[in-house]
């Protein structure tokens, strides 16, 4: 069975405690194959990519997902663990909270709802989509090397329609019904770090301010109509009858931002969303937020006006009256970078695209995909630390610093340097002449569709005069694209995007491109293999292009294919 690197493995191993011995054995193989699979995360293309396509034990794997016992609750834990000891050893720990939908269908997923749909949807038009709702909780924590705050999943519950509850005799829990247990989970993993918590206006709730107010500072929009009042007054002697619970109410925020007189202040904030920098001017107060039948919260307003009018005036409410209403804003800004991780799990470690309907396994990868975000980030950290990350640019896309496409290609070098081409120091060679009519091309960028165009990369070479030795483990880390031929073949390779790509393919060389050299592995470490070699290049040749023809035979020179 195949063994990761022994620096991704040094971060896995805290999590062997989770699983049993007899389960944990295939746990790094699931988690190197949904790291290294393009497209889809199936159990089957895990083991395809990891060179176990062979293997007819295939499900005890899917077992470990839809069966077997272990805890998802522990494993965040540790997870949050690394994260915290990593990026935010001291301070106060700023957590994201979002919910975000994840679109199945069939009749066999049972806990999906019918929910509006975010991204289709729009004031004036409405889009309603049958999916599962997670909500998540995400560390929001400055990236050294990237010079940016990105958002970390680690725990992560999925909200299961009201439906699905009636059918089972069970009671209903809103989405701020479960930020309320994951928050107050948060806090008995972590009761000496001061807590902050970041969501959005579905989380702006009275019963959820009420029950962390204690534990955790929140952070979410406001209502402009929202009930203020002032504290309540102190209580006389001689009074009888209930207290009051607040004073006199207050005006709205809708009419003090319609009020001429209001002192507003100007301020500048650092990466406004889609901006680098943005001029808003803001007024703050303090209030007790209250509805009949809700205990009372003390909170402090913020309300945000553009001086250009772009956006529409809103508030925001924390439940720290001592915080400063640049801290407030501040804080609520990295609340977009959950949408960016969103987005980068859905386009790079395929959320979404899971065809698991058991309902253990359902509960089960989604969280796993989005932790396995934050472990990537995590593994990136740890080489970049060591060494510097190759930048991916593009003429119309100049980028100076590292984003998380870049880390998983750097992660993936590594797993494919360790992994594909790694066996037992003793059987060092260097492979003189590969499998015959092996053509693969492959690809160590983020996602197959990031290749560069065939027709740029693949030119005619001619056969060489003498034999040359290769190396599979230099040829691969020298460039993050490779072509391997063994004799001079005439191939037509087409890609998908583009029919000019398409160009014969003469040589009997290693075509690399596309990143810098790396340092060869040191003495004694792992050495090539040819099995692991051909195996895996040859499963990301079939997903990375779309070939033409593909003969069983090696035809003669001169022939056509």
């Amino acid at each position: 069975m195949l063994t990761l690197p022994a620096h991704i493995m040094d971060r896995l191993d805290p999590f062997a405690p989770v699983f049993s011995r007899r389960v944990w054995r295939y746990v790094p193989t699931l988690v190197g194959g949904a790291i290294l699979a393009p497209g889809r995360r199936m159990v089957s293309s895990t083991l395809r990519v990891m060179g176990l396509g062979h293997c007819r034990a295939f499900s005890t794997y899917h077992r470990v997902l839809n069966r077997d016992v272990w805890s998802s609750l522990s494993a965040s834990r540790i997870l949050l663990g690394l994260l915290v000891a990593a990026f935010a050893p001291t301070g106060p720990l700023v957590v994201g909270i979002d919910a975000t939908l994840e679109r199945r269908r069939g009749p066999k997923i049972s806990a999906a709802g019918i929910y509006r749909d975010p991204v289709r949807s729009s004031h004036s038009h409405f889009v309603k989509v049958r999916a599962l709702r997670w909500v998540s909780l995400m560390l929001l924590v400055p990236i050294p090397w990237a010079h940016w705050t990105w958002a970390l999943p680690f725990l992560t519950a999925l909200a299961p329609s009201e439906r699905y509850d009636d059918k089972r005799g069970q009671r209903h829990k809103a989405v701020p019904r479960w930020a309320q247990q994951m928050i107050l989970q948060l806090h008995r993993w972590y009761p000496a770090r001061a807590l902050v918590i970041v969501g959005d206006q579905e989380y702006a709730a009275i019963d959820l301010r009420a029950a962390t107010r204690q534990v955790a500072t929140i952070v979410t929009r406001l209502r402009l109509d929202a009930r203020l009042c002032e504290p309540a007054p102190p209580r006389p002697p001689d009074q009888t009858g209930r207290p009051r619970v607040v004073g006199p109410r207050l005006p709205t925020l809708t009419t003090r931002a319609a009020d001429p007189t209001t002192a507003w202040t100007a301020l500048t904030v650092a990466r406004w969303y889609g901006e680098d920098q943005r001029d808003i001017e803001i007024v703050s107060g303090t209030a007790v937020w209250y509805h009949g039948g809700k205990p009372p919260v003390p909170i402090r307003w913020v309300l945000i006006r553009d001086p250009r009018g772009a956006f529409p005036t809103q508030a925001l409410l924390c439940t720290d009256l001592a915080a400063t209403p640049e801290q407030i804003v501040a804080w609520f800004v990295l609340r977009w970078r959950l949408e960016v991780t969103c987005h980068e799990v859905r386009d790079h470690l395929g959320v979404e695209t899971q065809r698991q309907w058991s309902e253990l396994a359902i509960r089960r990868v989604t969280p796993a995909l989005l932790g396995l975000f934050s472990f990537v980030t995590l593994l990136a950290h740890d080489q970049i630390t060591a060494g510097a990350c190759p930048v991916r640019q593009a003429a119309w896309y100049p980028k100076h610093d590292p984003t998380f496409v870049d880390a998983l290609a750097l992660v993936r070098r590594s797993l494919w340097a360790g992994t594909t081409f790694a066996c037992r120091p003793q059987r060092r060679t260097s492979l003189k002449s590969p499998v015959p009519w092996l053509i693969t091309c492959v690809s160590c960028s983020a996602m197959p569709r990031d290749l560069v165009t065939i027709g740029r990369a693949l030119q005619p070479f001619p056969r060489p005069k003498r034999s040359v030795r290769l190396s599979p483990h230099s040829a691969f880390q020298s460039g993050s694209l490779v072509l391997v031929c063994q004799r001079t073949l005439p191939l037509r390779v087409h890609a998908p995007s583009s029919r000019a790509a398409s160009r014969c393919v003469y040589g009997w060389r290693v075509l690399q491109m596309l990143a810098p050299a790396h340092r060869s592995p040191a003495p004694g470490g792992p050495s090539p293999c040819p099995s692991h070699y051909r195996t895996a290049l040859g499963y990301y040749a079939a997903s990375a292009l779309s070939f033409a023809r593909w003969h069983s035979r090696v035809p003669s020179r001169g022939e056509a294919v």
